[in-house]
């Protein structure tokens, strides 16, 4: 006989009981609420094949209240997938085990994204969905024809996000995206009266949702709400009403269930009132068996795409797309047409001049902005808008919503078959870092396009500057933080973006810069981090800059050539791509000669800090370790400091200290020798 709907889900009740009390830490409370409400989507409703996970039309299944992660590794381990395992399970939370405190992407094949921060599970789902319509605009259902699955709590309806990410997903009438709301009604504070009033539902239909609500605990309820979502053009919220730790008798529906073990008795309790195994971790043979069933449904759709796949006549192209190839053929063409005329341009214009070339040698980028296109310089000829009426387009107007624009730019590059790229100021950065954070996490190729770099903005004053957070963007792991110095730089940023399979930042100016990469090079220069922009014989200081300070840079080594001091010029636009070169690739660019003998100096329009690591702690480090003023560029660059001849007696000054001999012999007047002499 055929085990009940409720046996398979107790199933999943039972693995995630005993998985957070062998680990005595986890979350146990929403997996056992919504246990009902996942088996009706694993069982009867969703496209997926564990012996393919990775196959290119499977439904998108995103647990977007993370800290449930066991019931996610519940589902995987009994649908059939590979991993995890039930060793892994039973060794949840430990160092070693996939089976990690919150999803994540890159330990386990069936997890599509790594959750655990509120609410961007759930905005990676809208890119997700976006990039589904944008595919299957391009090529049909009978290759791209999917749907994107979300189940959420009431954190992720809380967090500021979800408003962002709900608006865009109306907006652009995503119907294939469906969240299921784990409304419990308990966060880990207690009660969410103590925290909310709002409509959830009503604020989701006036966002353009459809949305339905259905006893969370009753998956043939469930079942039956999913019908519904499938038939409604637009996104839907189907609000599944549970109690928290369903099954433990004397504390389900409370915020004990949420973040703790339940505890040995408790366990034992529960065990007995959902007539379980006496035994821990174990599923009855029946039960095992439904599931592995349910888990093995898809195998035959995935088989017949792949005929339809065959037969399509776009087998290799749509292979190449889903596998994330770019064509980097078009950079050595277009350099050497810059080269032949190097324009003086700020680096965002020279970003959007690539990117007119980009964008049609890569048919697979999709841009954006969060409405700062006519800044950000991200949008070209060849990307026309994408919309609820034509998803074919490539160009997305995200409106003023930065954190979501990140998060569901996440969601198409972990979907595949798009690369996606955005824009904002630089100084909103701190708007997207969580989700750039996240990008760096799971290797998602994002393209994070960050305009008005530095005081060098000039007039919006320092709010609007940006003074720390290049800095900061570099202390992200596996972020490459890029600020090129021209349009060459500008180029080959955006070359080395396009192969990389982790997120970049382009940190690029307003304000016009002269070309400084002036002669041919037989590879990408930039891509080693750094390299000697301006060389010289026997160097007294080497002068290392970023973006728009490296022309300050050549000016300053002018100046001191006249001065009579050899002054090599070093262009740093990747820090971490530098600092991963050989040995002998750095010492040739920066040598480790004693302190005494060259003098390293620093100079970008930011904080200072940081740079000691490159100029040493006897260096000279110039920027400005406070915020900046409204005013014109120029002044702002005078009043900070950042000029030729601001910086050039600094650096004289400083080469007489280290020197054995003073380089110039300075009078004092005679009445402060006198004062020096005689004080009083």
């Amino acid at each position: 006989m055929q085990p009940t709907q409720r046996r398979l889900a107790n199933a999943i009740r039972a693995l995630a009981m005993d998985a957070v009390e062998a680990a005595n830490s986890g979350h146990p409370g929403m997996p056992m609420g919504m246990a009902d409400a996942a088996t009706a989507l694993f069982t009867k409703v969703m496209k997926y094949d564990p012996a393919d996970p990775k196959w290119p039309d499977r439904d998108r299944f995103v647990l977007s209240a993370g800290h449930g992660s066991m019931l996610i590794y519940a589902l995987l381990h009994l649908t059939g997938y590979e991993h995890p395992t039930l060793d892994e399970i039973k060794r949840f939370r430990q160092l070693g085990s996939p089976c990690a405190g919150h999803p994540e992407n890159f330990e386990l094949t069936g997890v599509e994204t790594t959750t655990g921060p509120l609410g961007q599970g759930l905005a990676t789902a809208v890119g997700m969905a976006i990039a589904e319509r944008h595919l299957n605009a391009l090529y049909g259902d009978d290759l791209v024809d999917h749907r994107t699955y979300v189940i959420a709590g009431d954190g992720c309806l809380m967090e500021g996000i979800n408003h962002e990410a709900v608006g865009l997903a109306g907006h652009l009438k995503l119907g294939r995206l469906i969240v299921l709301w784990d409304d419990n009604k308990i966060t880990i504070d207690g009660s969410t009266e103590l925290s909310r009033s709002e409509d959830v539902m009503a604020r989701h239909a006036a966002s353009g949702w459809h949305t339905i609500e259905c006893d969370g605990l009753d998956a043939g309820k469930v079942a039956q709400a999913l019908e519904k979502a499938h038939a409604d053009h637009r996104p839907s919220l189907i609000r599944c009403k549970t109690i928290i730790g369903y099954g433990a008798p004397n504390k389900q529906g409370t915020s004990a269930t949420h973040g703790a073990a339940l505890g040995k008795a408790e366990v034992e309790a529960a065990r007995k009132g959902l007539g379980l195994e006496p035994q821990e971790f174990t599923i009855p043979a029946d039960v095992r068996d439904a599931w592995l069933k349910a888990g093995s449904r898809g195998a035959a759709e995935r088989a017949a795409w792949e005929k339809r796949l065959a037969a399509s006549g776009k087998a290799d192209e749509f292979t190449r797309r889903m596998a994330g190839e770019a064509d980097g053929r078009w950079l050595q063409p277009y350099l050497d047409a810059l080269l032949d005329n190097p324009p003086t341009v700020a680096t965002r214009k020279a970003s959007e001049m690539a990117l007119e070339v980009v964008n049609v040698a890569v048919p697979a980028t999709i841009g954006g902005s969060a409405d700062l296109t006519g800044s950000n310089n991200t949008k070209t000829k060849s990307t026309g808008p994408l919309t609820a009426d034509d998803y074919s387009g490539r160009y997305v107007y995200y409106g003023i919503r930065e954190f979501g624009m990140a998060a569901a730019m996440n969601g198409m590059a972990l979907h595949g078959g798009v690369i996606p790229y955005g824009g904002t100021f630089l100084v909103f950065s701190d708007y997207c870092r969580a989700a750039m954070r996240l990008s760096a996490l799971q290797n998602a190729r994002v393209v994070y396009v960050m305009t008005h770099d530095s005081i060098g903005l000039g007039e919006d004053g320092p709010t609007h500057q940006p003074v720390e957070h290049i800095q900061s963007l570099r202390l992200i792991p596996n972020l490459e933080v890029w600020r090129p110095a021209d349009a060459v730089e500008t180029a080959e940023a955006w070359a080395d973006a396009l192969e990389q399979d982790g997120p970049s930042v382009l940190c690029l100016s307003r304000q016009n810069l002269r070309p400084v990469r002036t002669g041919k090079a037989d590879s990408n220069l930039s891509a080693r981090g750094g390299y000697v922009v301006r060389e010289c014989a026997d160097p007294k200081v080497i002068l290392i800059a970023t973006g728009s300070e490296v022309e300050l840079a050549l000016d300053v080594a002018d100046k001191l050539d006249g001065e009579g001091v050899a002054a090599r010029v070093v262009s740093l636009p990747n820090w971490r791509r530098f600092e991963a070169q050989e040995e002998s690739y750095r010492e040739s660019v920066l040598p480790s000669a004693a302190p005494e003998q060259i003098l390293r100096v620093s100079i970008e329009a930011g904080t200072t800090f940081g740079w000691e690591r490159l100029t040493m702690v006897q260096g000279l480090r110039f920027g400005l370790d406070g915020f900046g003023a409204s005013a014109p560029a120029k002044d702002l660059y005078d009043h900070f400091g950042l000029t030729v001849e601001k910086i050039v007696p600094q650096v004289l000054a400083r080469l007489d200290e280290m020197a054995p001999e003073p380089r110039h012999e300075t009078a004092r007047p005679a009445d402060q020798a006198e004062v020096e002499a005689h004080p009083s």
